[in-house]
């Protein structure tokens, strides 16, 4: 039966990790809580190897170079190259790069490529342009990255070896004699050049239908011995994972438990556009609802547990009678000790 408990869970520091855990994880807040895994890892001195499957739908390419946001994002989190401030692109950067194409009037202006991250996207852009694949290119990188700090037990992998984009039919907010009543633009420029604040209509995965898992995604899903939906978009980062044909599948026959984490606190996001997308597919906005939006195993969904923030504690009893296990507790990810109790508390829910 689902276990309902609406108060908050004392900390469990004792409790070991298995020895290996699979995140489906999108960019900041996956990344932010694999920290916070990891951390856990490290304090109860677990064996565990940790596989991350990372969201590729919102890769770009921009001034002829293959970006991949949600990719680097974890790789630079995990490899101690994050900026930690933004959450994203690289610490110590500069922009001269940019503001040189920009002096030029090269497009698009509102997507800037920093100059030490840029050295990421010439390596990986070469490596594709020679005939490799994506997952190849990402295990090279992360050779820099995360071998160093992590060897062997942590890897990252890409949702899809194909070119999958996710776009978004929002309503041109162009004036003038060629605007039209709606367009299609690619999610990055649906996010930080319009900043999630035009009325959005569709969220459209361009390619995932003729998409494959990547080397190593439906086994480290299948052979975990627990599979994290962490806090990452429902819609747009672990909706597109799930998206890719046979990464259901693999969650839905796994022996693995499946616990997932809201991102949804107090019905609105922590940060991002959750909340915008969220009602573009028309799904309450809620822990709750996002829950349901995944649904149970038991029911057909994907999950066997869900925690939801101390904050949303009331709704528990739905979310149990949804067919979830779940809890409340402190969802706010304040620091890696913080971020490593909640990864307790979802390894503990479903043990």
């Amino acid at each position: 039966m689902p276990e309902s408990t609406a108060e908050a869970v004392p900390e469990t520091p004792s409790l070991t990790p298995p020895a290996r855990v699979t995140v489906l994880s999108g960019g900041v807040g996956g990344a932010r809580f694999i920290q916070g895994l990891l951390r856990l890892v490290e304090r109860t001195g677990a064996e565990t190897r940790v596989t991350v499957v990372a969201n590729t739908a919102d890769d770009i390419w921009v001034h002829g170079l293959k970006v991949c946001p949600d990719l680097d994002t974890v790789m630079y989190t995990l490899g101690g190259g994050i900026d930690p401030e933004r959450g994203w692109g690289r610490t110590a950067e500069t922009w001269h790069a940019k503001d040189e194409l920009a002096a030029y009037g090269v497009e698009p202006t509102w997507f800037g490529l920093g100059d030490r991250d840029i050295a990421t996207h010439l390596v990986r852009t070469q490596m594709l342009d020679a005939g490799y694949p994506l997952s190849a290119v990402t295990a090279a990188l992360c050779r820099r990255w995360l071998s160093p700090v992590h060897g062997d037990r942590v890897e990252l992998l890409p949702m899809t070896d194909q070119r999958v984009e996710t776009h978004v039919v929002i309503d041109d907010p162009e004036p003038g004699p060629e605007a039209v009543e709606r367009k299609a633009v690619h999610f990055q420029e649906y996010w930080i050049r319009h900043q999630a604040s035009v009325t959005a209509h569709a969220v459209v995965p361009i390619g995932i239908e003729d998409a494959k898992p990547g080397p190593g995604v439906v086994e480290a899903i299948t052979e975990a011995d627990v599979v994290i939906v962490p806090p990452s978009n429902p819609v747009v980062s672990v909706g597109t994972i799930l998206g890719v044909p046979g990464v259901r599948d693999a969650i839905t026959g796994t022996a693995a438990p499946v616990v997932g984490v809201s991102g949804i606190i107090g019905h609105d996001h922590v940060r991002g556009m959750a909340r915008q997308l969220l009602e573009v597919i028309g799904v309450e906005v809620s822990a709750a609802g996002v829950a349901e939006h995944y649904g149970a195993r038991s029911n057909g969904g994907v999950l066997d547990g869900w925690l939801v923030d101390t904050s949303d504690a009331d709704s528990v009893d739905r979310v149990t009678a949804a067919g979830l296990s779940c809890r409340a507790v402190p969802l706010w990810m304040t620091d890696h000790d913080a971020t490593a109790d909640m990864a307790a508390a979802a390894l503990d829910l479903v043990r």
